[in-house]
């Protein structure tokens, strides 16, 4: 049953209930696929027992077919932004490494009604903070395409896991990116749902930042939309909750005279390695193929004040979540850098700088609006760089471009992130240097399903991650 760790999750839940394969003989290809290349990789952390993982993996064969929920018996490993009951969640900082939380965060409690079998975590920045995974509890994660490199972040644990075949699905999380450029850089699918599609714990405010999401990652869309189908159900808790949507129903359509508008580099503003745009210009003929029209577009927007907007937005954000652990000196001495960094900005905000920075949103998205009345997405590349050696912090330069922060290499995925749209991040195809890359399919807001659908047609014209990585 070698040939399991191979298989998306739709397909093995499929095998699993037609009776070809059982989740004990998944989970044991799983649990060897780990033990064999997660070293080098380093994407699962915190694995827990095999013997209790195979005493689970039985329990679910054993469960009566009309009592099993959609993702049963399929092992996942929970992103460590997340507590999980009875499994080290450390948020990838030292200032909870051994902290075993007594009960789930809504992700993992969503994952578990499913049927969903949790076996560890996977890798993430502390705290989330920049796309790099790596952290001073855990240490760094590798893209398997090239061990030196990085898998991005924040999400790179769970974009690494699914590219060595050590998990059939995975969730994922996105402020910044963090979804997308970890399947940029190892070759698989994120999906960055409409901000509000996926809801969290009702813990403090729940109206005003509206920024991060979880979402899906998987190698397939009809995976992705199964994920997203477990995890979309509205919270009424929750004030901007989005109404159940069958995501993985009619994912294969006819998509012939899709408009879709190519940003590129945004009229030059975002500084971008060379050979990214080239290889996601080449990804994006395929649409054209397809009976599609692509259209290059000059910047709709200044670059400069949705970074303005952007970086205000954040920090606030941020500030808000960890001020505690600034607050105290013995925690606070155990932060990184980037960490303190945001939270003395953000805290050092007023209140009209946080307004201006909303009228900035506003203005965009009424410029964004205008633009989905002539084309059904919008394009960009996932990353402005190719995955970096990964013993860098970050890129401190692009195309001899300086970046002043430790996130400005990130600037392209800012458009939509502030806005909540939905992005799905495809691969686009290896470069001559033979590392990843992806583009952005980015949709109006609430046009989860369509841009699903649209990403379900170039999968099937292109299906990238079927090139497996090297062997380790």
């Amino acid at each position: 049953m070698s040939g399991l760790i191979d298989l998306g999750a739709t397909e093995l839940l499929a095998a699993m209930a037609s009776g070809y394969t059982s989740a004990a003989e998944v989970m044991a290809a799983v649990l060897d696929r780990i033990a064999a290349v997660n070293g080098p990789v380093n994407a699962i952390i915190a694995l827990q027992d095999r013997d209790a993982l195979m005493a689970a993996a039985r329990a679910a064969d054993a469960e009566p077919m009309d009592q099993r929920g959609p993702l049963h018996g399929l092992p996942m490993a929970v992103k460590d932004l997340a507590g999980v009951k009875g499994i080290r969640s450390t948020w990838g900082s030292p200032i909870l490494a051994d902290n075993v939380p007594d009960k789930d965060d809504m992700l993992p409690r969503r994952l578990r009604a499913a049927g969903a079998i949790l076996i560890g975590k996977t890798n993430t920045p502390e705290f989330g903070l920049g796309s790099h995974s790596y952290n001073p509890v855990h240490g760094v994660t590798a893209t398997p395409y090239d061990l030196t490199r990085t898998a991005g972040g924040s999400s790179g644990g769970a974009a690494a896991a699914l590219a060595a075949r050590m998990l059939p699905l995975a969730d994922g999380s996105d402020m910044m990116g963090s979804l997308r450029n970890p399947a940029g850089f190892c070759n698989v699918y994120g999906f960055r749902p409409t901000w509000g599609r996926v809801p969290v714990d009702p813990v403090g405010d729940t109206f005003l930042h509206q920024l991060a999401t979880d979402g899906p990652m998987a190698r397939n869309i009809f995976d992705l939309a199964l994920l997203l189908q477990v995890l979309a159900v509205p919270d009424p808790r929750l004030p901007h909750g989005r109404p159940v949507e069958p995501f993985a129903q009619g994912l294969d359509t006819d998509i012939k005279g899709l408009r879709i508008g190519w940003l590129g580099d945004w009229g030059g503003a975002y500084p971008v390695e060379p050979g990214i745009l080239d290889l996601c210009q080449t990804a994006l003929a395929t649409f054209a193929d397809l009976g599609c029209t692509v259209d290059p577009l000059p910047a709709p927007y200044p670059a400069a004040k949705l970074w303005d907007a952007w970086t205000t937005l954040r920090s606030w954000a941020v500030a808000a979540k960890l001020a505690p652990l600034h607050a105290n000196p013995k925690t606070r001495a155990q932060l990184k850098p980037e960490a303190i960094w945001e939270i003395e900005r953000g805290l050092a905000l007023s209140a009209m700088e946080v307004h201006r920075a909303s009228v900035i949103r506003s203005d965009w998205n009424a410029v964004a609006a205008g633009l989905f009345d002539r084309f059904d997405v919008l394009a960009l590349p996932v990353a402005q760089v190719w995955p970096f050696p990964k013993g860098w912090d970050w890129p401190k330069d692009i195309a001899g471009t300086a970046m002043d922060t430790y996130h400005r290499w990130m600037e392209v995925v800012v458009p939509a992130s502030l806005l909540g749209l939905p992005a799905l991040a495809a691969p686009a195809g290896f470069g001559t240097n033979g590392l990843p890359m992806g583009f952005q399919l980015i949709g109006p807001r609430g046009a989860d399903r369509r841009v699903l659908q649209i990403g379900q047609a170039f999968h099937r014209a292109t299906d990238w991650p079927a090139r497996r990585p090297p062997p380790m």
